[in-house]
C-alpha cells in the first residue's frame, strides 16, 4: 500500500477559539492519557509490523502542544516506533504561541520534528481576545526566538483576515509585523462562520458583523502583493512560501495523493477509499480500544470522483493541474473528461492553460469555490 503521508489529530486545547469547528476538547490530563492509548491502538492497526515509510507527517489539532511534557514525549515515541522518521522530508507539529516552553521545544527537536506551524492569527492583542485566543503578541516573539535558537528554523505562521471589526488597515499592520520575522512560510485564511461555533451563535443573533466583501477582497490582494514583494511566493490559494519551503504535507492533499488520517475526527485517503473517524472523544476512545478501527464513515472513491478531486484540489495550487500527470494517472485527457467545464471556465476568464498545466486566473482564485463546483456538476 503506497501511502505517502500521515495526519495525526490531537484534539485538546487550553481554550476553544470562537471560530473553530475542528474536533477539539478542553485539555484534561486523564482524558489525554486515555486518548493517547487509543491513538496507539489505531496507529498499530494501520502499521502493525515494520515502520511505515512516509514522506511527511503532520500532527495537528486542536493543539498538540497542549499536552504536558510527559504526554508529548509519549506521543513522539509512539510516532517514532511506527513511522520511519529518517525518511521523512517534513515532520510538522502545530503549536500555539504560549504553549511552547523550552522543554517541549527541545523534545520536538530531539524526536526529529523539523517544521512548526504556529497559530498566530493576528498581531493585535485586543483582536486576539475578541476571537477567543489565549496567547498575546509578545508570546509569538518569545516562541519564534525559542524555536530558532533550538535550530527549528522552518516555521510557518497562520494569519486570519475578515475578522469582526477588522479594517483593511488593521490587517495590513498584521501582515507587516508578520513579515518582520522573515519566516519561510505563511498561511492566511479569511474567517468562515461555521455552525456549532461561538461566532455562529453571535452571527445568528445579529451580534457579529463581518467586514464587507470588498474589504475582504482588498485584504486578500494586499496579502498577495506584500508577500510577493518580500520574496514569499504564493503557491496555493491560502499559502505562501520562500522557494523550497512549500508545505510538502499539504501538497499531498492538493496533489490528491494517499494519506493516513489518524485520531478523533481525522479524515484519511487510502487507495480507493476515503475514511472519516468518529469525532466525540469517549466514542473514539471506546471504539479504538475495542478494535483499533474508530471509523465513522468509509466510502469508496471511483475513478470519476478521483478525477474530479484531482481537478478541484489541484486547482488550489497556483501552478494548477499538470495535463501530462493527469493523463498518466487516468489514461485520458482533462478536456475529454470535462468537456463542458474547461471551455466554459476559460470563456469566463477563470481558467487558463499554459506550460502543460491548467490553472486558475487571478479572478478565478477569488471565485475558487464557483470554479470547483463546475467540476462536480459535470456528471
Amino acid at each position: 500500500m503506497n501511502i505517502s503521508s500521515a495526519y495525526i489529530h490531537i484534539p485538546f486545547c487550553q481554550q476553544i477559539c470562537h471560530y473553530c469547528d475542528f474536533t477539539k476538547f478542553f485539555y484534561n490530563e486523564r482524558l489525554a492519557d486515555e486518548y493517547l492509548e487509543a491513538l496507539e491502538k489505531e496507529i498499530h492497526t494501520y502499521v502493525p509490523l515494520e515502520k511505515a515509510e512516509v514522506q511527511t507527517i503532520f500532527v495537528g489539532g486542536g493543539t498538540p502542544t497542549a499536552l504536558n511534557a510527559q504526554q508529548l514525549e509519549k506521543l513522539l515515541k509512539m510516532i517514532d516506533e511506527h513511522f520511519d522518521i529518517s525518511l521523512c522530508v517534513e515532520y510538522t507539529f502545530e503549536a500555539n504561541p504560549g504553549d511552547l516552553d523550552l522543554e517541549k521545544v527541545k523534545l520536538l527537536k530531539a524526536y526529529g520534528v523539523n517544521r512548526i506551524s504556529l497559530g498566530v492569527q493576528v498581531f493585535d492583542d485586543a483582536m486576539l481576545e475578541k476571537i477567543g485566543r489565549v496567547h498575546r503578541v509578545k508570546d509569538v516573539y518569545t516562541n519564534v526566538d525559542r524555536l530558532i535558537n533550538e535550530g527549528l528554523t522552518n516555521v510557518s505562521i497562520d494569519l486570519m483576515y475578515a475578522l469582526p471589526g477588522q479594517s483593511v488597515k488593521d490587517f495590513e499592520a498584521t501582515i507587516d509585523e508578520a513579515l518582520q520575522f522573515d519566516l519561510p512560510h505563511y498561511s492566511s485564511y479569511s474567517l468562515q462562520i461555521e455552525p456549532k461555533t461561538i461566532f455562529y451563535q453571535r452571527y445568528k443573533k445579529g451580534k457579529l458583523i463581518k467586514p464587507p466583501e470588498e474589504d475582504e477582497a482588498e485584504m486578500y490582494e494586499l496579502l498577495q502583493a506584500k508577500l510577493a514583494a518580500h520574496g514569499v511566493n504564493q503557491y496555493e490559494i491560502s499559502n505562501f512560501a520562500k522557494p523550497g519551503y512549500e508545505s510538502q504535507h499539504n501538497l499531498t492533499y492538493w496533489n490528491n495523493e494517499h494519506y493516513f488520517g489518524i485520531g478523533a475526527g481525522a479524515h484519511g485517503y487510502l487507495p480507493g477509499i476515503r475514511t472519516i473517524n468518529i469525532r466525540p472523544l469517549p466514542a473514539y476512545v471506546k471504539q479504538a480500544m475495542a478494535n483499533g478501527r474508530p471509523i465513522l464513515h468509509e466510502e469508496s472513491v471511483g475513478v470519476k470522483e478521483q478525477m474530479e478531486e484531482e481537478m478541484f484540489l489541484g486547482l488550489r495550487k497556483v501552478e494548477g493541474v499538470s495535463t501530462g500527470r493527469f493523463e498518466e494517472k487516468y489514461g485520458c485527457t482533462i478536456e475529454s473528461v470535462f468537456k463542458n467545464a474547461v471551455p466554459h471556465l476559460k470563456q469566463r476568464g477563470l481558467l487558463k492553460e499554459g506550460n502543460g498545466n491548467v490553472f486558475l486566473t487571478e479572478r478565478g482564485r477569488l471565485l475558487g469555490n464557483e470554479v470547483f463546483q463546475e467540476f462536480l456538476l459535470e456528471r
